[in-house]
């Protein structure tokens, strides 16, 4: 598996992101029967400030985000609720995927509201992105309905929680 991790925020350092990411996105890939080795992609782990500008150039949201993904191709499925297309091999014979940019304040903002561990919420949001870079998305109901599942599903592989799961928390629901 190719993963090119850039670290602009040291404090990803101590969040431990890249034995995550690595974990992570190997289960990931797995559970849609795609082979880890075969497949590419990058992950800049920053800070609030560079997710605000990013999320401004490309979403064109002045505001920060705990999560932005970038896939190499379209894969979307056109009816809602349906599979996206998997992703194929290039010239080289590996699979891009495309690019996750993940925002250091948000994450553990969001972690800390839920109260759940960052490292819960660092493992989901990886997830999160993994599944927008393979095509799913959560604008239609029964999209979000299904990425969410697929969800709950890899990170049920790796031990946590159904994020989902309505609490106390003051923002507990759906990423975006």
């Amino acid at each position: 598996m190719t993963i090119d991790i850039t670290i602009e925020d040291s404090r990803w350092l101590y969040a431990g992101l890249e034995a995550h990411a690595t974990q992570v996105i190997g289960v990931a890939l797995l559970h849609f029967d795609l082979d880890p080795e075969d497949c590419e992609l990058s992950l800049l782990a920053c800070s609030d400030a560079r997710i605000l500008e990013l999320n401004a150039e490309f979403r064109q949201k002045a505001k920060p985000t705990n999560v932005l993904s970038w896939p190499a191709e379209d894969l979307a499925a056109e009816t809602p609720g349906g599979t996206p297309l998997p992703p194929e091999a290039d010239f080289t014979g590996e699979i891009p995927l495309g690019d996750i940019a993940i925002a250091y304040e948000t994450c553990l903002r969001e972690a800390k509201d839920a109260g759940k561990p960052l490292a819960d919420h660092l493992r989901h949001l990886i997830v999160h992105g993994v599944l927008h870079l393979l095509g799913y998305d959560h604008i239609r109901d029964r999209d979000a309905t299904l990425m969410e599942g697929l969800e709950v599903q890899i990170l049920g592989k790796l031990g946590i929680d159904d994020p989902y799961t309505l609490d106390d928390s003051p923002n507990q629901g759906r990423i975006g």
